[in-house]
C-alpha cells in the first residue's frame, strides 16, 4: 500500500500486521481520494480502514484536516484512542470533543492546532458557534457509525456541520447497515463517482463464529437462569443487557451480591463513571452490565460471552448485541433469556438474523437473596426507579421524554433510546 514507514512503525506497534477485508479494500480507494461508503459489520476493522490512509494524506499538511464524526462519547473517545495510536509517530495531533466533559478543556485543546478532531454532533456545533472551530481547512470528514447517528436524529446535526466544511472535501461513510436515510445522505453530500464497498453478504447480518443460545425462564427466575449459564460455561468477560436502567442496576447489585466482579454501564451515570466502568472492563473485571448504550460500535477486545438478561423487542437490537463478541475473527458465544411470552421473538430473530439458536436445558441456580428486593441503589449507580415515569423513559401520559444535544432536542431512540444513552 506504499504506507509512509512512520504509520507502519505505529502499526507493527499495534500488532496491525496484516489488514483486514475492510482495510484491504478501502485503504487503496482512500490514498487514491475517491469518496467511499462501506457496509460492514462491527469488528471487522473499519477505523483503521479510514484513519490510516488519512494519516497519510495529511502527513505534510498543517493545520486542522480531518474530522470524524462519532454518534457516543464512547465511540469518539474509541476513534481517537485509534487515531492517536497511528499517528504516534507523526507530529499530528487528535483532539476528542463530545458533551458530558469541560468545554473549556476542549477549547485548549483545540488552540493547540490539532490535524485530526473526533467528535460528536452537539458538541461539534457547540464549538462552532462559539467560534472555537473552524472547518474551513478541512479536507477528510468521516461520518462513522452513520446509521447510529440516523437513529439518534443527528442528520440535520450533519448537514449544519457540513456546511461548514470546503464543498471539495473527501466524504467517508462507514455503518454496520445501510439504511435509506443514510443513502439518502451519501447521494446528497458525497460526489456522485463514489465507491460503494459492502463487506460480506447482504444477507449476512451476524458473526459466523457466534454461537447462539437461549433458555425460557418465568421472569422471577431469570437471575437464577443468569448463574446456571455462568457456572455452566464459566465465561471470561461477559456483557450482560438488559433493556432499562432500573434492571442493570438490579442485576449489577445482585452480581455484587454474588461475588461476581461486575461494573455497570448505563445513561444515568457520569461520564467519569462510565469511563472508569470501561475501563475496569476492558483491565480488570470479567461482567459489564450495561443497557444498550454498549451494544454499538464499542471495541472491547476478547469478550467471550453476551448474555441477554432482557430479551430484546426488536432483531437488530440483538445484531448490535451479539455484535460486542466475537470481534476480529474470535469465537463467541451469546445467550438470551426469554419468558413465555417473549417466546414468539425467536424465530423472527432467526429469520432476520439469518441464524439458529439453539435450547439450553439449563435449571435455575438459587441466588445467595432474592432478585426482586425493594430497593434498587446500587453502589456506584444513582437510584433510578422515577416516580410517575415508565421503563421506557416516558412521563406518567406515556410520552417520550426529549433529549437534547448541542442546542437540538429531538425525540428518543425509539422505545429505548433513554436506555440507550
Amino acid at each position: 500500500m506504499e504506507l509512509d514507514q512512520r504509520i507502519l512503525n505505529s502499526l507493527n506497534s499495534m500488532k496491525f500486521l496484516q489488514p483486514t477485508e475492510v482495510q484491504e479494500v478501502t485503504i487503496p480507494l482512500v490514498l487514491g481520494g475517491w469518496d467511499v461508503t462501506v457496509r460492514a459489520k462491527t469488528g471487522t476493522g473499519k477505523t483503521g480502514a479510514f484513519m490510516i490512509p488519512i494519516t497519510q494524506k495529511i502527513l505534510n499538511k498543517d493545520g486542522l484536516r480531518v474530522l470524524v464524526l462519532a454518534p457516543t462519547r464512547e465511540l469518539a473517545k474509541q476513534v481517537s484512542e485509534v487515531a492517536s495510536s497511528i499517528a504516534a509517530n507523526t507530529r499530528k495531533k487528535v483532539v476528542t470533543v463530545y458533551g458530558g466533559a469541560s468545554i473549556n478543556t476542549q477549547i485548549d485543546a483545540l488552540r493547540r492546532k490539532p490535524s485530526i478532531v473526533v467528535g460528536t454532533p452537539g458538541r461539534i456545533l457547540d464549538l462552532i458557534s462559539r467560534h472555537e472551530l473552524d472547518l474551513s481547512m478541512i479536507e477528510h470528514v468521516v461520518l462513522d457509525e452513520a446509521d447510529i447517528m440516523l437513529d439518534m436524529g443527528f442528520v440535520d446535526d450533519i448537514k449544519d456541520i457540513l456546511s461548514f466544511t470546503p464543498q471539495n472535501r473527501q466524504t467517508l461513510l462507514f455503518s454496520a447497515t445501510m439504511p435509506s436515510g443514510i443513502v439518502q445522505v451519501a447521494k446528497r453530500y458525497m460526489k456522485k463517482d463514489r465507491k460503494n464497498i459492502i463487506i460480506g453478504n447482504e444477507e449476512e447480518r451476524t458473526v459466523e463464529t457466534i454461537t447462539n443460545y437461549y433458555a425460557i425462564s418465568e421472569r422471577r427466575n431469570k437471575f437464577g437462569m443468569l448463574l446456571a449459564y455462568i457456572k455452566h460455561f464459566k465465561p471470561e468477560k461477559t456483557i450482560i443487557f438488559t433493556n432499562t436502567k432500573e434492571y442493570a442496576n438490579r442485576v449489577f447489585s445482585a452480581m455484587k451480591r454474588e461475588k461476581l466482579d461486575a461494573v455497570l454501564l448505563h445513561g444515568d451515570i457520569t461520564q467519569a463513571q462510565r469511563e472508569a466502568a470501561l475501563r475496569e472492563f476492558k483491565n480488570r473485571t470479567s461482567y459489564l452490565v450495561a443497557t444498550n448504550v454498549a451494544s454499538r460500535g464499542l471495541d472491547i477486545p476478547k469478550v467471550s460471552d453476551i448474555i441477554n438478561f432482557d430479551a430484546p423487542e426488536e432483531a437488530n437490537v440483538y445484531i448490535h448485541r451479539v455484535g460486542r463478541t466475537a470481534r476480529m475473527g474470535r469465537d463467541g458465544r451469546a445467550f438470551t433469556i426469554f419468558t413465555d411470552a417473549e417466546e414468539y421473538l425467536i424465530p423472527e430473530i432467526e429469520d432476520k438474523a439469518n441464524i439458529r439458536i439453539s435450547q439450553l436445558g439449563l435449571v435455575a441456580e438459587e441466588p445467595s437473596e432474592p432478585f426482586y428486593r425493594k430497593s434498587t441503589r446500587t453502589d456506584n449507580g444513582p437510584r433510578n426507579f422515577h416516580r410517575g415515569k415508565g421503563n421506557n423513559g416516558s412521563n406518567s401520559h406515556g410520552n417520550p421524554r426529549r433529549r437534547k444535544t448541542g442546542g437540538r432536542s429531538y425525540e428518543g431512540y425509539g422505545k429505548s433510546y433513554n436506555d440507550y444513552m
